[in-house]
């Protein structure tokens, strides 16, 4: 091999010859070319290869293929693309998603693998063929990877976990969402060798329990996003462990979790003051006094999805609007207690002329064409959910339309059927199926 030139070696460089007669290559220099190549996609890349033998070997180098992202471009590829991509980028790509790939499985993982040793994010969401085969090679021959998704892929287990903390001690991001075999003796195997964890995404692992959360919370004091969404077992007793361990938290899911109460809220309120997102829907235990003691606490709260905390009032709306200027999106669906009084105080509250840009507020059935008056000055407001919310009109959505020409209102109204015609036979079908 010749002298390498911006990760090209000088032999390939000699391919171009004068017989290329293309103007741009006679006027450009060829490592500049090839720069050029690489602020391409994948797609653009792959058309450029197929314009002259020069730009083939300039478009299919290595150093342009650094980060590949195929679902965009296409998804039913077979394992074999999958060896040659890593054969051709070798220890130049750094990041790859084979998001939604069916195709491939463990053998040409394993490949890629050993000759990607570099590569720091693989994303393999809905890679439903591999297995924890795959996690080994990882474990193996990738010592640098710091993000790794498997969500859906749901032939893995514990034996995946305890191969990623054996030799990838870089992870910081880890998703095995709907992995439903991973237990606590997984989770403790990986945050034991991981101390860098910041993100972990364990929505439906339905096996964990309070344990898994306890050794989250004493080995993850880096932790800032966390999703156990319907990880049914888990109760205050490892949320509150959670909190105490991860003072870096800004961001918790816990929807679907419905064994927690306030315990958890005051918890968060008095341990994680950078909290951002707080994600509790179907949490039905959750009271005004908990969300009192987190709103005075975490003035730094930006999405909160309340949806079906049955128990709330207006009490919560009103803290929310002293202490949490921030506050960008609120989903209060079906929380049935909630009134035009709640809605008065988060329109004239701090976040409701720069910050707030959705409000949720599908059967609120107490809510009236008053609330819609109150969010009218809340300048940001880019979408609001109003369905069977019976008591909104027309003519309420069109006035706040006078102020909010570009929201989006997402609204039902029943259909009214038409009466008779007169002098003909009877409509046999309502309105709403003439538009269909």
């Amino acid at each position: 091999m010749g002298k390498e030139v911006n990760g090209v070696s000088r032999s390939r460089f000699e391919m171009f010859t004068n017989s290329d007669e293309a103007v741009i290559n006679k006027k450009l220099p060829k490592e500049l070319l090839l720069r050029i190549f690489s602020f391409l996609d994948v797609v653009t890349l792959c058309r450029c290869a197929q314009v002259s033998r020069s730009w083939n070997v300039l478009a299919l180098d290595g150093s342009n293929w650094q980060r590949i992202d195929l679902f965009d471009f296409q998804r039913d590829i077979e394992g074999r693309v999958v060896e040659n991509i890593s054969k051709r980028c070798g220890g130049f790509l750094r990041k790859l998603s084979l998001r939604g790939c069916l195709g491939v499985g463990d053998s040409a993982l394993r490949t890629f693998s050993q000759n990607c040793r570099n590569i720091e994010l693989l994303s393999l969401n809905g890679c439903t063929k591999i297995t924890d085969s795959t996690c080994n090679s990882l474990s193996k021959f990738c010592p640098k990877l710091k993000h790794l998704d498997l969500a859906s892929c749901t032939s893995i287990t514990n034996l995946s976990l305890k191969a990623l903390s054996e030799g990838c001690p870089l992870l910081e991001q880890l998703n095995i969402s709907w992995c439903d075999q991973v237990t606590k003796d997984g989770i403790q195997a990986l945050v034991r060798s991981c101390p860098g964890l910041k993100g972990l995404f364990l929505k439906g692992c339905t096996q964990l329990e309070d344990e898994a959360l306890r050794h989250i919370g004493g080995h993850c004091p880096e932790l800032v996003t966390l999703n156990l969404q319907t990880c049914s077992q888990i109760t205050d007793e490892g949320l509150i462990t959670i909190c105490r361990g991860c003072h870096r938290l800004q961001s918790l899911c816990v929807s679907g979790c419905a064994n927690i109460t306030d315990a958890i809220l005051h918890a968060l309120g008095q341990n994680c003051p950078r909290l951002r997102i707080l994600e509790v829907a179907r949490c039905s235990q959750l009271t005004d006094v908990g969300f009192t003691t987190l709103a005075r606490n975490c003035h730094e709260l930006e999405k909160m999805d309340l949806e079906e905390c049955v128990q709330i009032t207006d009490g919560t709306l009103i803290q929310l609007s002293i202490h949490c200027p921030r506050l960008q999106v609120l989903s209060l669906s079906h929380c049935e207690l909630i009134t035009d009084d709640g809605i008065r105080h988060l329109g004239s509250g701090p976040c409701a002329h720069d910050c707030l840009e959705v409000i949720e507020l599908d059967n609120c059935p107490l809510i009236t064409d008053a609330s819609l008056e109150h969010l009218k000055n809340c300048h940001s407001l880019d979408r609001i959910e109003l369905y069977d919310c019976q008591q909104i009109t027309r003519a309420g959505i069109k006035r706040l339309r006078t102020h909010l020409p570009n929201i989006k209102v997402h609204a039902y109204f029943a259909p009214v059927t038409p009466p008779p015609s007169v002098g003909g036979s009877r409509q046999r079908f309502c309105r709403c199926c003439i538009l269909l």
